[in-house]
């Protein structure tokens, strides 16, 4: 099966997460096929449990080197020039849900593996996968319970690379070594409801709110080598009021928090209730953690992927920590972590699509990639 093959049977399985649509067991079947073994790890409390696999292909001892993904994809929207689930071929790229996140990475990746052992003989070492369908959901019972059992089994990887969709402009101008964390957090005010006409009998929460939301925006810090400053973004202030002659009881505020390593989620929280602290209001302040910030680069990883992408584009690749959370902060608990992909411009877009040329190139950089790791 031809690399574009692979990636236009993948972007035809409708797997909205976390429903993998049967695309977890087609790639098993590829991977058997390749003299992988795989392991099926099904969790959840509900009957449909979230779908991962691990499989690994082992040769003698050596470097084990794990590539993971994620098959799920978020809902498709309406206004598609083409069936999101049916891959499109046209003006040299291949339009459909999952094109670039991620289920491109995933389809270059199993290809420059088949290319790489067939072409290696004397490969010694563990390649493995790290598969789910819980990647754009909640992440509950995706790659976080596969890593909790990689650690029950003792079993041991090296290195990771996690195929997120990290080129900008061009693949491989862009790999991430780390990300932020992120927490998110409701603030509520109350106060006494009453009529707009006699304020004196009331007390607005909304007056006291922007006063806290005054204090919570002051900066936090500079960021450093690694990361930008942690940043707090308002992102709804809601009293659920209907009329305009009320003071409303009470106004509850949403926002969230992408925090670099000088920070982790405790110490956050501790600097919140600090500040809010500052101000005499009656509030309450529930949080959500995203993920923690994480920062667990490998030198010699970063070094091999950086001459790769020279290798076969001559882009000098820059290591970034933006962007949102992944997949990489559960596996940075085990391992050293980078990720690297397609160009993710449209991803989560109508009319997600990948370059077909980018789509070899990402192979040959893989397959480059596998060398100098085994080397």
């Amino acid at each position: 099966m031809s690399l574009v093959e692979l990636l236009t049977k993948l972007i035809s399985f409708k797997s909205i997460t976390p429903n993998d649509d049967g695309c977890l067991e087609f790639i098993t079947k590829v991977l058997l096929n390749m003299g992988f073994k795989c392991k099926k790890l099904n969790f959840g409390n509900t009957p449909n449990k979230t779908k991962n696999i691990y499989a690994h292909f082992s040769r003698g001892s050596g470097t084990h080197f794990c590539f993971a993904g994620h098959v799920d994809v978020v809902p498709p929207g309406d206004n598609w020039k083409s069936d999101p689930f049916k891959a499109t071929k046209k003006n040299g790229y291949i339009f459909g849900r999952g094109a670039c996140d991620m289920k491109s990475a995933i389809a270059a990746f199993v290809n420059a593996v088949n290319n790489f052992l067939k072409k290696t003989k004397d490969f010694k070492g563990t390649i493995s996968f790290i598969l789910t369908s819980d990647e754009e959901g909640d992440a509950e019972f995706g790659t976080k319970k596969v890593i909790e059992w990689l650690k029950k089994e003792k079993i041991k990887i090296d290195f990771c690379l996690v195929g997120e969709p990290t080129s900008r402009k061009k693949i491989g101008d862009m790999a991430k070594i780390g990300r932020r964390g992120s927490i998110n957090c409701n603030l509520t005010v109350k106060g006494k409801q009453g009529h707009v006409a006699y304020p004196e009998k009331a007390k607005n929460p909304i007056t006291d709110l922007i006063k806290l939301c005054s204090e919570l925006k002051k900066p936090f810090d500079r960021g450093n080598k690694f990361f930008p400053p942690t940043n707090l973004e308002i992102t709804s202030i809601d009293t659920e009021n209907k009329v305009t002659n009320l003071i409303p009881e009470k106004v509850t505020a949403k926002f969230n928090i992408r925090f670099n390593n000088l920070y982790n989620s405790k110490t956050l929280i501790k600097t919140l209730k600090e500040r809010l602290d500052n101000l005499e209001s009656h509030y309450e302040l529930s949080t959500k953690i995203s993920g923690e910030s994480f920062l667990n680069q490998s030198v010699i990883l970063n070094n091999h992927l950086e001459k790769s992408i020279f290798e076969i584009t001559k882009e000098n690749v820059e290591f970034s920590t933006s962007g949102g959370t992944s997949d990489a902060r559960f596996i940075s608990k085990i391992c050293p972590v980078v990720e690297f992909g397609s160009v993710g411009e449209t991803m989560h877009q109508i009319d997600e699509k990948v370059k077909i040329k980018d789509l070899d190139l990402l192979s040959e950089i893989y397959i480059d990639l596998l060398t100098r790791v085994y080397s």
